[in-house]
């Protein structure tokens, strides 16, 4: 097991970002959430593992905390929950946000991610409820969207957009779904600083 991997962030494409540490890139899916927080390319970082190995791939995921690490893990372990709906999941809303659907038994928010079925969200709000007492999350507080935007390469702002409806369409929305969030967070925003910055907007006009 790969528990956690420091190095430098050399690349980094919603929801794949690579690492470099002792000359290995290491390819890495991760939730949005973990890339509003990750520094700029050429920086360096750690973050924790979750190494999965099936019959067809061997994919590593990549988390900022142990929290988020042990969110994703009990989320995996639910019926009908993979390791790609768990990134969706944690990339469609914070783990506040997520204890909050789950403590209002709010199974109709948890239906706008990707994936997420009317039978999952329920299933999920009913296995859930203690798990997320044990983590401590009973009492999340509001996810906030002032927190700092993650610095980027120089792109232009078609850049930026191209790259955050490629991210959305990777996480599992549909082509014209991830279009038409992607508009809405353009005219929410003055300045674009960042294709993150855009998904995070995107995500929000959608979940929230």
């Amino acid at each position: 097991m790969i528990g956690h991997i420091r190095g430098v962030l050399v690349e980094k494409q919603p929801p794949v970002l690579v690492i470099e540490a002792n000359g290995v890139g290491y390819e890495i899916e991760a939730s949005m959430q973990t890339f509003y927080k990750i520094g700029a390319l050429g920086e360096a970082l750690k973050l924790f593992t979750h190494f999965v190995v099936r019959e067809d791939a061997q994919l590593l995921f990549g988390f900022y905390d142990r929290q988020e690490r042990t969110l994703f893990r009990i989320l995996i372990k639910a019926n009908g929950v993979g390791p790609k709906l768990a990134i969706a999941i944690l990339s469609g809303m914070s783990i506040g946000e997520f204890a909050a659907c789950i403590m209002r038994e709010d199974a109709a928010t948890l239906t706008k991610i990707p994936g997420v079925g009317k039978k999952t969200a329920e299933r999920l709000v009913v296995e859930f409820k203690d798990k997320i007492a044990a983590l401590g999350l009973d009492e999340p507080a509001d996810f906030e969207l002032t927190g700092t935007e993650l610095p980027s390469a120089a792109a232009s702002v078609n850049g930026y957009i191209e790259d955050a409806q490629a991210a959305l369409i990777a996480l599992g929305y549909k082509p014209v779904l991830a279009s038409k969030a992607v508009s809405t967070a353009q005219k929410q925003i003055k300045n674009i600083s960042s294709s993150e910055e855009l998904i995070r907007f995107s995500l929000k006009s959608m979940v929230g």
